[in-house]
């Protein structure tokens, strides 16, 4: 971090490799679309490279990363407008970079339908393992909204995918 921080593209690149499938990961689930999803991690990429400096180690660099990430999944969500999503969601099935299953085709639509704070928050803490505090940390928000975002997260995600309700 050290080297990275003093400029260092060699250090930074080391540093991208061990948390880009990350960053990857959470905008994927976040943002329900492969391909908007890598455009915003290389957005997200570019952006920490630039603020760089600004890294004061308080949270781990894979949070202060998704962090990022998520403020540039907001900005993005936010500029193509409700209606625009909901017309792509319609016309194209969702874009994975796995097999595609009904079971997994079912786990991202029910993902789509959760609002964007609890599906980031499950993206993070169920399939990213982060901790309920990194994810804090990375979404900016409570402790204890985390904490609940994931408990009703899971439940509607349950719930769409007939699991049980305990």
């Amino acid at each position: 971090m050290a080297a990275a921080r003093g400029g260092s593209p060699e250090a930074f690149r080391q540093l991208l490799a061990r948390h880009q499938q990350a960053v990857r990961s959470f905008l994927r689930r976040v943002l329900n679309n492969a391909a908007d999803a890598d455009d915003i991690a290389q957005e997200t990429f570019l952006a920490a490279w630039s603020r760089l400096w600004r890294y004061r180690g308080a949270a781990s660099f894979r949070s202060w990363i998704c962090a990022i990430a998520w403020n540039k999944a907001l900005s993005f969500s936010r500029s193509r407008g409700r209606e625009g999503r909901r017309v792509e969601a319609l016309e194209a099935p969702p874009v994975s970079s796995g097999g595609c299953t009904d079971t997994r085709l079912d786990l991202e639509r029910a993902l789509g339908s959760l609002p964007a704070d609890q599906r980031a928050a499950v993206a993070l803490c169920l399939a990213g393992e982060f901790s309920h505090a990194e994810a804090a940390e990375a979404l900016g928000l409570p402790l204890g909204t985390i904490k609940s975002h994931v408990q009703r997260g899971r439940a509607k995600l349950l719930q769409a995918l007939g699991g049980p309700d305990d």
